[in-house]
């Protein structure tokens, strides 16, 4: 079984409070451990935090998937390069980047940013 939606916030404060939520409602409803709850909403709050500056245009867009197996986040509509300059940009000091280590795969495709959290 499967859930998603196609989250769409005008850049502002609105964006993490609400790619949060709806993380935490799919993560739910595939019922995610809460360990791996916990690691979906630190992805959320890193996109959230970094992808404003690079969206291609006044909104942040996210698709989400979650399914049995995990939770695909797709962020969507970015500047050229804008993939690699949100993985770059969710890098903190001394704790690297926080996307590719939390996460089981990190892409960049097109336009797009690609994480997945799996919950096995």
């Amino acid at each position: 079984m499967s859930n998603g939606a196609i989250v769409r916030v005008v850049r502002g404060p609105l964006v993490a409070p609400v790619l949060s939520r709806v993380v935490g409602m799919l993560a739910a409803r595939a019922q995610c451990p809460v360990d791996r709850l916990d690691d979906a909403l630190l992805v959320a709050d890193a996109i959230a935090a970094h992808a404003p500056g690079h969206s291609r245009n006044d909104h942040v867009t996210v698709q989400l998937v979650s399914g049995d197996d995990g939770l695909e986040l797709r962020v969507l509509h970015l500047d050229a390069d804008g993939g690699n300059g949100l993985l770059a940009d969710a890098a903190l000091p001394g704790v690297g980047n926080v996307l590719e280590r939390i996460a089981d795969d990190v892409s960049v495709e097109d336009d797009s940013l690609v994480v997945r959290l799996s919950f096995a």
